[in-house]
Order: structure tokens, then C-alpha cells, then sequence
């Protein structure tokens, strides 16, 4: 458990840098990290399927939201719950095997990647 008195409790993403409360910084190409189906954390490249896109890059324009498979907010709300479900999963796993043991993953997932 962190103590509140010498750490921050909540990571921070700044400058495509992730600072953990620890102080520890994981550069990223990106801005986004990623979780899939077998519980492995990558960076998420690219923001096609929910985002805010600048029309022009000098910009002049306003930003508009870009929703290419046109998701209702019911669905947005489900593709949240499913993410949400997969840090869960991740985070139980972690307690329950800890970091060094493969059954972390989901192995169903890893089989069929």
C-alpha cells in the first residue's frame, strides 16, 4: 500500500511519458496503452475506433470526434466495460500469481493470438 505521505496515488500521463507514483517514467511512443484478450499491455497506436481528430493541422478548425463504425453510447459503454474487465482480470492475476508466473496471462488468448 502506498503511503499518502510520500507518494502520489494515482500514475500520471504526461508527454508520452507514464509516471507511476513510484517515480518511476516508461516512455511511449504513443499516447496510449493498450490491453488484449491474453492480458499482455502494449501501446495503442492508433485511435481508430473513438477520438478527437484535428481537420486541420494548423489548428484553425475545431476538433470534431471522429466515430468511423458509428457506436451508439450503449456500445461505447459496453467496449468500456469489456477494457475495464480485462485491468481487472490483469490486476487480480497479478495479486493471485504475481509477476513472474505465466499464468498471469489468459492462456486460451495466447493460443489463439
Amino acid at each position: 500500500m502506498l503511503n499518502k505521505e510520500n507518494h502520489n496515488t494515482m500514475a500520471d500521463f504526461k508527454r508520452r511519458t507514464f509516471i507511476l507514483s513510484s517515480g518511476k517514467h516508461i516512455k511511449l511512443f504513443g499516447t496510449s496503452m493498450a490491453i488484449g484478450k491474453s492480458l499482455e499491455i502494449g501501446e495503442g497506436y492508433a485511435p481508430n475506433i473513438f477520438s478527437c481528430v484535428e481537420e486541420n493541422p494548423d489548428g484553425k478548425t475545431n476538433p470534431i470526434v471522429s466515430n468511423p463504425h458509428k457506436l451508439t453510447p450503449e456500445e461505447m459503454m459496453e467496449l468500456a466495460d469489456y477494457n475495464i474487465r480485462l485491468w481487472i482480470d490483469l490486476k487480480d492475476n497479478i495479486r493471485k500469481y504475481g509477476l513472474t508466473s505465466v499464468k498471469v496471462f489468459n492462456s486460451d488468448a495466447l493460443r489463439t493470438s
